[in-house]
């Protein structure tokens, strides 16, 4: 009976490494890991996170974690929503008031974008 609890709580407390260790060895067992495109090949790591500073690499993490994106990527986002709405604007009506306040608006998203990269550039801190 104590060799059972004490085998049940050693299984608790697998570590998160141990189980992902576990799923991959039972995925290459079953053959779906050589199924996959990038199979034998380098992980093509383009997030950034190698020209990410060190400093705001920690910072960066939590933000993620969290659910929550930096200021940056929400600019970002902005900007590309109000562009792909100014792509889409009728040529006949691109030159009216309010397509040119939606240009103006990319415009001072862009260049404050622009401030925020340089800062972090400069700074390496939030």
């Amino acid at each position: 009976m104590a060799t059972r609890r004490e085998d049940e709580r050693l299984e608790r407390l697998r570590t998160l490494d141990e189980q992902i260790a576990d799923a991959l060895r039972e995925s290459q067992d079953n053959g779906e890991l050589k199924s996959a495109p990038s199979w034998g090949r380098p992980l093509a790591l383009d997030d950034g996170y190698d020209q990410t500073p060190d400093a705001l690499k920690m910072p960066f993490k939590i933000l993620k974690d969290a659910g929550h994106v930096p200021a940056e990527v929400e600019l970002m986002r902005e900007i590309a929503a109000l562009q792909a709405e100014l792509d889409a604007a009728p040529a006949d009506e691109a030159d009216t008031p309010p397509w040119r306040a939606k240009r103006q608006r990319v415009a001072e998203l862009r260049q404050q974008l622009a401030l925020r990269l340089e800062h972090l550039r400069r700074s390496a801190s939030l």
